[in-house]
């Protein structure tokens, strides 16, 4: 079974409550087996706009990762992070090869 994954370019606007975010996803992502694989970090942009912070979240499989999405714990998280930031946010599934 291929494995789920959340890739997420943000732009933070309130860097001080990004740390509110973090804390509130956890739960979240321990539950559902979430792996932080990128978490911000240096990056070169070689084609198409940039943002700030990019993100890749492993989960044991596509549903884990929609699962998580749509959790309890991580609709509270992603309210805060839709206040704090911009950004585009994927749920993709991983290749099974």
């Amino acid at each position: 079974m291929p494995k789920g994954y959340w890739i997420a370019r943000i732009t933070v606007r309130e860097p001080e409550r990004y740390p509110e975010y973090v804390a509130t996803a956890a739960p979240a992502y321990q539950r559902h087996g979430a792996k932080l694989i990128v978490r911000g970090g240096q990056f070169t942009a070689t084609e198409g706009e940039a943002r700030p912070r990019n993100v890749v979240v492993e989960f044991p499989s596509y549903q884990a990762a929609l699962d998580c999405y749509n959790s309890p714990e991580y609709t509270a998280a992603r309210a805060i992070r839709q206040a704090i930031s911009d950004g585009e946010f994927l749920i993709v599934e991983g290749h099974d090869g």
